[in-house]
């Protein structure tokens, strides 16, 4: 059996993540010159027992992916003729509000409920050429996933799946102490999330998944004070725990080449308090 594994998937990515490290980087590093050397703010947002804010966000997401036993297995007509299965880095976006509770000047919760916009590709490639073999597709005029019908499938097929996800993550935030008007911090916590769309219509799908999940999120991030308000950037990775896979309503051509999907995320958040 073969199987996906996240060091190999941040291999295949490392320029992507590692050009979303530097920008974050480079931008904070601007913003925090300019906080550093202005004048000291007392704006108290710190201070406050129960403070409110928003953010904008930007995600790069995909699925971590394990491969099932039945993967080139050369007596299965079906699945011997997918080569690889490949989770492709996708961008979204979401937005939301934050609450935030002090506990102590170096340590707050943060409750952070979010509208994420999600989109998941992932990459089929087939073995062969178009007159070598034929492979098992739905034909959607019959409504339901039966494998009765027949249509040519070779070469790569991208299938997309598209999300709207409610979230509701719940963060723990230490605080480093505070250098004039920036402080470094680090995140940790979880998110509960919730699909817009109802089970049925995500059973039309090529690719099909559940529609909640749970995560681990773990970030890092500065705080910066201005005269009037707080920025925030952050970036944040997300790990999730649930297995979203639903092969009995996944396409018939590589269903029974995967065994195990979940949501992985790397996120940029820029928080307005």
């Amino acid at each position: 059996m073969q199987t996906t594994h996240i060091w190999n998937q941040l291999h295949l990515h490392w320029r992507k993540i590692s050009l979303l490290a530097l920008g974050f980087v480079f931008f904070s590093h601007g913003i925090m010159a300019q906080a550093r050397f202005n004048a000291i703010s007392r704006a108290g947002q710190d201070d406050k027992l129960l403070s409110y804010g928003f953010f904008l966000a930007g995600h790069t997401n995909y699925y971590q992916m394990r491969y099932s036993e039945e993967f080139l297995n050369p007596n299965n007509a079906t699945t011997s003729r997918v080569r690889s299965v490949v989770p492709v880095m996708t961008p979204g976006f979401s937005l939301g509000f934050l609450a935030v509770f002090r506990v102590h000047d170096q340590f707050n919760i943060m409750l952070t409920p979010k509208i994420g916009f999600y989109e998941f590709r992932t990459d089929i490639n087939f073995y062969g050429h178009e007159s070598d073999f034929v492979t098992t597709i739905p034909d959607p005029s019959n409504g339901a996933n039966t494998g009765n019908d027949f249509i040519q499938q070779t070469g790569t097929r991208s299938v997309v799946t598209e999300s709207t996800m409610i979230e509701l993550p719940l963060i723990f935030k230490y605080k480093a102490q505070r250098f004039n008007n920036s402080r470094m911090f680090f995140t940790g916590g979880g998110s509960a999330m919730w699909r817009t769309k109802d089970q049925e219509e995500a059973d039309l799908e090529a690719l099909v998944t559940t529609g909640r999940d749970f995560t681990i999120d773990l970030g890092i991030g500065f705080d910066m004070y201005f005269k009037y308000f707080k920025f925030s950037p952050e970036l944040r990775f997300s790990h999730g725990l649930v297995n979203l896979y639903r092969p009995e309503e996944t396409d018939p051509a590589f269903r029974d080449v995967i065994s195990d999907l979940r949501r992985k995320s790397i996120t940029l958040y820029l928080h307005f308090q």
